[in-house]
């Protein structure tokens, strides 16, 4: 099995930087002429309980929910300014996509604590995508990544070099460098 090097390895007792979620989704009752329901992922939990995915939990006349089983959260070092926007936002969330894997039956797809990797994948067609409250647990996990290595890079704005007026000066054909 080769290694995988999309990441580099972090260092001995360092936080984590990928762990499970489990995901809840609900499926609501609609009222509209083109669709009987809609599915939605309504919350997560901080780790993968052993239950089978697609577990029915509860139902009602209006909504049942189900565990749509574990998925893994990446954290990047990369991206640490996007956790800290996440975490200090007032609503920590998490981004959950749910794929149309057939005839009215959907996947978890994918999982991201980066609201702006969140954002971007609300731009695709056919997908499901949720933001859901982050568990304390979780807020815990991205809070101790940020600290261990985020680097703040300060903003520097870049200036122009002066534009030479003569550099667009028009030329007689046969002289160089000199000007009409």
């Amino acid at each position: 099995m080769t290694p995988d090097t999309t990441q580099p390895t972090l260092p001995q007792g360092s936080p984590e930087d990928r762990f499970e979620v489990g995901i809840i989704v609900a499926r609501r009752k609609l009222k509209g002429p083109w669709a009987s329901h809609a599915w939605l992922p309504v919350a997560a939990l901080p780790a993968a309980p052993q239950t089978a995915p697609w577990t029915q939990l509860s139902e009602t006349e209006d909504e049942a929910t189900f565990y749509a089983g574990a998925h893994e959260v990446s954290l990047h070092i990369a991206e640490t300014a996007h956790y800290r926007d996440n975490l200090v936002s007032g609503r920590p969330s998490l981004w959950v996509t749910l794929h149309a894997t057939g005839d009215e039956t959907y996947a978890v797809a994918s999982v991201t604590a980066d609201p702006y990797e969140g954002e971007s994948m609300a731009e695709g067609i056919g997908e499901i995508v949720e933001a859901v409250p982050m568990p304390p647990e979780v807020q815990a996990k991205l809070l101790a990544f940020f600290e261990a290595f985020h680097i703040e890079r300060k903003f520097e704005k870049r200036k122009r070099d002066r534009a030479d007026p003569e550099a667009l000066a028009r030329r007689a054909p046969g002289m160089q460098g000199k000007p009409e």
